[in-house]
């Protein structure tokens, strides 16, 4: 089985690549989709957040606010490590357990989707790491379009993580989303077919 991690910037269309690599086969697990369930009411982490950041994170129907915490932990690197000390671990086992079943099942192709490859060392589980890239001007737009942040709001969520150069130099390969979505298409049903090659050979 082959495992192919994908990171980059943050509204660098990391889940429109993955979502490409879905609709090809491949199984895609999703860092992002684990901590949401993971902080979702009832979730694993949530004790452990109330007891961090307090009950002014959380609404009144005491599921988790997530604008009042993105609003505490993206403006403080402090805060924003003591996060992800809280969640990392869990998604990091939830990740590995997904592996697993993914191998049972004889699936080749493995798709992970991690935002924070490099920095939580889940790129020492992938055969190939892809970094997902965007010039800052169409990051920025499309944080601010999806997200609905000022422009200054969408940079300090860009600055708050690595730097997208530091992720392209570290990665095996690059995808720029700066093209026609087909263009895309194009390139990832190669890079599959391709992935596909190297896990039977």
């Amino acid at each position: 089985m082959k495992i192919i991690a994908l990171t980059g910037g943050i509204a660098c269309g990391k889940t429109t690549l993955a979502n490409m690599l879905r609709e090809l086969g491949a199984p895609v697990i999703d860092a992002d989709a684990i901590s949401r369930s993971l902080t979702a009411p009832g979730g694993k982490a949530l004790p452990a957040i109330r007891e961090t950041f307090g009950s002014e994170v959380f609404q009144n129907d005491q599921t988790l606010n997530r604008a009042a915490l993105a609003e505490r932990v993206f403006h403080d690197p402090e805060q924003l490590q003591k996060l992800n000390n809280l969640t990392h671990p869990l998604i990091i086992a939830q990740m590995k357990s997904e592996i697993k079943r993914c191998r049972k099942s004889g699936a080749p192709v493995v798709v992970l989707d991690v935002p924070l490859l490099f920095e939580t060392g889940l790129d020492r589980l992938a055969d190939e790491t892809v970094c997902v890239s965007a010039p800052l001007p169409v990051q920025l737009r499309r944080l601010m379009t999806r997200n609905g942040l000022t422009e200054e709001q969408a940079m300090t969520r860009i600055r708050s993580q690595m730097p997208l150069s530091e992720k392209e130099k570290r990665a095996d390969r690059t995808v720029s989303t700066d093209c026609p979505l087909e263009e895309l298409r194009t390139l990832m049903s190669r890079l599959y077919r391709q992935w596909l090659e190297e896990a039977q050979a």
